[in-house]
């Protein structure tokens, strides 16, 4: 009987709890040979250890030409977080036939909801409700909503459709707005045929009541929503900045929600942790949170649940199905952290 596959565990920031449950791991030896390392990356004698007999890696282990060219067996990389690291060779490994696959259909729709709720929040005023309330200083009814409105028939705005755009989608249908979509990386026909408008980033940006800015942030794209282009979103619109930060000028994107100019929630910023004494922490108007759009269980679970789905076909020789495919050319361009 031939050896089981080497299976390379090195899911670095990922911890146990988010990747690693006790079922999780049965399976893992079910289908093959285990080497595993948490709370960090992996050494690098440790990796280089496994190159030659290693099939399928499943974390954010750099692979650049040289270690694919020590990597003889290597199937997979399955990289747990949701976004693409810069440390692997994408098209080197495309043109070996490696899989190259990403956990960000498993974030998706639990950023959706989050993105969804901060939006209804923002739009009906309810982070002021329940400090007026405490206070004594309520008013009831139609006199506590003087500066509420409704998602219902709004025209919505989002910049980027990638996964969280798709799992956002149908959660707004039955709100039934007008749905425009800017993402150049899609075509016209394409988004026709889901049922969302095209529009250009200064359209979006003049028309939209809600606007759900969902871009990642690539080597092309860094801080494109600049001051002028921000200065153009209607006043009282509200705005959730839920993906990249750094998409944005982040100063005037703060100075001008600070200031009363549109509605917004920051759930992601520039560097995390926040430093205590950011003066960010002390500006008026903003919703903030401290990047709690996708991390819960369900979104870890979903992570497990697709990546033994995708690990098994691939010791099938089967191709993958769960987790999302990097395209070489535009994985290549994607800047994480």
């Amino acid at each position: 009987m031939s050896e089981k596959p080497l299976l390379f565990l090195d899911p670095f920031p990922r911890n146990q709890e988010m990747v690693f449950s006790e079922s999780t791991e049965q399976v893992l030896r079910d289908l093959g040979r285990l080497v595993i390392h948490f709370g960090s990356r992996a050494p690098d004698e440790l990796v280089e250890e496994i190159l030659p007999e290693v099939e399928v890696i499943i974390g954010q282990t750099a692979m650049p030409k040289e270690r694919l060219d020590r990597a003889p067996k290597l199937r997979a990389i399955l990289n747990v977080k949701a976004n693409w690291e810069p440390n692997i060779d994408y098209m080197e490994a495309h043109a070996r036939g490696i899989h190259v696959l990403s956990a960000a259909p498993a974030m998706a729709p639990a950023v959706a909801e989050f993105c969804l709720g901060q939006a209804i929040t923002l739009a009906r005023g309810l982070q002021h409700a329940d400090p007026l309330f405490r206070e004594t200083q309520e008013a009831y009814g139609i006199g506590g909503n003087t500066k509420a409105y409704s998602l219902y028939n709004s025209t919505v705005g989002m910049v980027g459709y990638g996964n969280l755009g798709k799992s956002l989608v149908p959660l707004l249908r039955p709100f039934q707005p007008e749905i425009l979509v800017h993402d150049p990386w899609l075509s016209e026909g394409y988004l026709n045929k889901e049922g969302l408008i095209p529009a250009s980033l200064e359209e979006i940006l003049a028309k939209s009541k809600f606007l759900f800015l969902l871009a990642g942030v690539t080597t092309e794209n860094e801080g494109f929503l600049g001051r002028t282009l921000l200065e153009s979103i209607p006043t009282e619109a509200t705005v959730v900045l839920a993906s990249r930060a750094e998409i944005v000028d982040f100063e005037a994107f703060v100075e001008l929600a600070g200031q009363g100019r549109f509605r917004a929630a920051i759930d992601v910023f520039p560097e995390e942790p926040v430093s205590k004494d950011d003066p960010v922490r002390k500006t008026p108007n903003i919703l903030f949170s401290s990047h709690l759009a996708g991390g819960i269980r369900a979104s870890y679970a979903r992570i497990q649940e697709m990546m033994l789905d995708d690990v098994g076909q691939i010791l099938k020789g089967l191709p993958p199905l769960r987790m999302q495919r990097a395209e070489p050319n535009l994985a290549a361009k994607m800047r994480s952290r």
